[in-house]
C-alpha cells in the first residue's frame, strides 16, 4: 500500500493498463507533455520516466483541439481493435462531441448487431468551484446517464479512481469517467499492484442507523463531515458513495433506507433531472413504506455558473447545507433528544 493522490492514482492505473496490454493507447490534447499530471511517471515508478519515454509516441498521441474529432477517432480505433483512453480535460468540452457520444459511441454496438464493441474510456474533469466561468464549470454526468449504451463513473477517492479506471479499460462498452478537480489532490492508501473495482457496487463510507446520506463525487467528503457533526448531536448517519452512476447500485441505497427510514442526497450537478432525482425516484418506488420523512436533495442551483468566486460558492452543496437537510429529515429525533436532555 502507498499513499497516493487522486490524480496520481489515475496516472498509476493508466500506466499499469498500458504496460499490461499493448492495445491500450492514450489520446488527448497535450497528453505528451503531461499537462494535467496523468501521463508522467509516478513517484513509485519514477525510474520509468514519462509515458512517452516508456511507451512511445505511437501510444501517447497529442490531438488537434477538436473534441468531435478526438472522440470520433477514438470510437473508430476502438471498433478496429485498440482500447483507447481519451483525456478530454474539461467536462464542459464534452458538448462539442455530443453527436459522437450519443449516436456513435452509445449506439454502434447495437446498430452493428454486436459485431463490434466500443472499448473506449473517456476521462474528463469537472472544474467547478474554481472560478472558471460558465463555459468551463459544468458537471454534465446526469445528461449522459440518460443515454443507453454509456457507462458513467464518478470516483470520489484515490483508491476508487484507480480501481474503477482499470475496470473501465477492460470494459467492451464506452465508459465516461467524471473527476472532480477539487478531489485531485486528496490522498488515500492505495494498493500498489493492479486491482479492479466492479461497476455497480456502491461503497459504504460510514455505517449508521438514523439517516442515509448518499454523496456523489465531490460531495462525498462533505457528506462525511456532515455525518461527523451530526454524530456529536446523537444522529447516526450512513454515508454511501455510489461510485458508478450507470450502472447504479440501487440495492445498496434501498437497503440502507429500509434500515434508516430517512434519505438525503448530495451532488454537485444541477437539481433538475440530476442523479439525486433518479435516486430519489428509485427510493420512492421501492422503499416508500419505510420513509419516516420526505427525501431531501442538496444540489446546485438551476442557473448558470457565475465567474465571481463569492457568488459561485453559493451555487453548490456545502457541509452546512447537508447538515441542514439531515436536521430536516431527523427533526423528530432531534426534538425528542432535546426534550430528554432538558429533563
Amino acid at each position: 500500500m502507498s499513499i497516493m493522490t487522486y490524480i496520481g492514482a489515475i496516472g498509476a492505473a493508466q500506466q499499469e493498463a498500458m504496460a499490461a496490454d499493448p492495445r491500450v493507447v492514450i489520446l488527448g490534447e497535450d497528453v505528451e507533455a503531461n499537462v494535467y499530471g496523468t501521463t508522467g511517471g509516478s513517484k513509485q515508478r519514477a525510474q520509468q520516466g514519462d509515458f512517452v519515454q516508456q511507451f512511445g509516441r505511437s501510444r501517447i498521441r497529442n490531438t488537434p483541439i477538436s473534441e468531435e474529432a478526438i472522440v470520433g477517432a477514438a470510437i473508430g480505433a476502438a471498433m478496429t481493435g485498440l482500447r483507447p483512453i481519451v483525456d478530454l480535460s474539461y467536462s464542459s468540452f464534452l458538448y462539442m462531441a455530443m453527436d459522437q457520444f450519443v449516436n456513435q459511441a452509445a449506439k454502434n454496438r447495437y446498430m452493428f448487431g454486436g459485431q463490434s464493441s466500443i472499448p473506449v474510456v473517456f476521462r474528463s474533469a469537472m472544474f467547478y468551484g474554481l472560478a472558471t466561468g460558465a463555459h468551463h464549470s459544468d458537471r454534465p454526468y446526469p445528461m449522459f446517464m440518460g443515454v443507453p449504451g454509456l457507462k458513467v463513473v464518478a470516483p470520489a477517492s484515490a483508491s476508487d479512481a484507480k480501481g474503477l479506471l482499470r475496470t473501465a479499460v477492460d470494459s467492451d462498452d464506452p465508459v465516461l469517467i467524471f473527476e472532480a478537480v477539487r478531489l485531485w489532490g486528496t490522498k488515500e492508501e492505495v494498493e500498489d499492484g493492479e486491482y479492479r473495482i466492479p461497476f455497480g457496487v456502491a461503497r459504504t463510507r460510514r455505517d449508521g442507523s438514523d439517516v442515509t446520506v448518499v454523496g456523489i463525487s465531490g460531495c462525498v467528503p462533505l457528506a462525511l463531515e456532515a455525518a461527523r457533526q451530526m454524530e456529536a448531536r446523537g444522529v447516526s448517519c450512513e454515508v454511501i458513495d455510489p461510485r458508478t452512476l450507470v450502472p447504479l447500485d440501487t440495492r445498496a441505497i434501498v437497503r440502507s433506507v429500509l434500515k434508516t427510514g430517512r434519505l438525503v442526497i448530495a451532488e454537485p450537478a444541477h437539481r433538475t433531472c440530476g442523479a439525486a432525482a433518479e435516486i430519489a425516484a428509485v427510493v420512492a418506488d421501492e422503499a416508500h413504506h419505510a420513509l419516516r420523512a420526505p427525501i431531501k436533495r442538496v444540489a446546485a442551483l438551476n442557473m448558470q455558473i457565475p465567474f465571481n468566486p463569492v457568488l459561485e460558492a453559493e451555487m453548490y452543496p456545502t457541509t452546512e447545507r447537508i447538515v441542514a437537510a439531515i436536521e430536516a429529515v431527523s427533526a423528530d429525533q432531534l426534538d425528542t433528544r432535546t426534550r430528554r436532555a432538558g429533563r
